[in-house]
């Protein structure tokens, strides 16, 4: 009897684990629909009546991305506000061009993995694990080389070649955000307090001054 009562004890704790994912669609899809008025985690549905190809269709990937930025780098975005009909499927992707020596600065996607394959060029990529070892795991990349970032890690991409780079990368979520580090940290509005952030950083409060300024 007792050996039945632990057997079923296992049952239980293994079925709450494997019931512990997110629950599987309801729907063949979901087109995002912008102006719904209720406010949920990601849109409300559409009509499916009202659907159309258009809602589930995105042209522009074949277009290289304006890289005369100060980063040398820019993302095509192909999101749920881009798409529609990723509307809960977890999933989008977006291109990524290099200028020569073009950084992605370090961010992280608070919602997303990011898969990256390179098309064009030579691209060094790299994640930051997490405390206590902050390990950087970093590796030089070819054309056809894939290489994955962990969900919520600092990472970071930078053309290392003399010609441009092309990437593409998909993302496991329909809405995977991102927040770049220094932006976040030096550009947030209002702003970070600057006695915070030299005690933070162990420098001067007129450096932290100077940084917020320029982000």
């Amino acid at each position: 009897m007792a050996s039945q009562i632990l057997l079923l004890g296992v049952i239980m704790i293994t079925c709450t684990i494997a019931f512990a994912s997110d629950s599987s669609p309801l729907q063949d899809f979901c087109v995002a629909d912008f102006n719904g008025p209720v406010l949920v985690n990601g849109f409300t549905c559409k009509d499916p009546k009202l659907v159309q190809a258009n809602d589930f269709f995105f042209s522009g990937l074949h277009l290289m991305g304006n890289t005369s930025n100060a980063m040398g780098a820019e993302g095509t975005l192909v999101t749920v506000a881009q798409l529609p009909g990723l509307n809960t499927l977890d999933i989008s992707m977006a291109r990524v061009d290099f200028a020569p020596w073009g950084i992605n600065p370090p961010h992280t996607h608070p919602r997303a993995t990011e898969i990256l394959t390179i098309l064009e060029g030579t691209v060094q990529v790299g994640f930051i694990t997490s405390s206590p070892e902050n390990r950087l795991i970093t590796k030089v990349l070819e054309k056809g080389d894939v290489f994955v970032f962990p969900q919520g890690l600092v990472h970071f991409q930078r053309n290392v070649g003399n010609g441009n780079a092309i990437g593409i990368a998909g993302l496991s979520s329909e809405n995977p955000g991102v927040n770049t580090v220094g932006n976040a940290v030096f550009g947030a509005k209002p702003d970070n307090p600057d006695d915070l952030l030299a005690n933070a950083f162990q420098v001067d409060v007129s450096i932290m001054d100077q940084f917020q300024w320029k982000f």
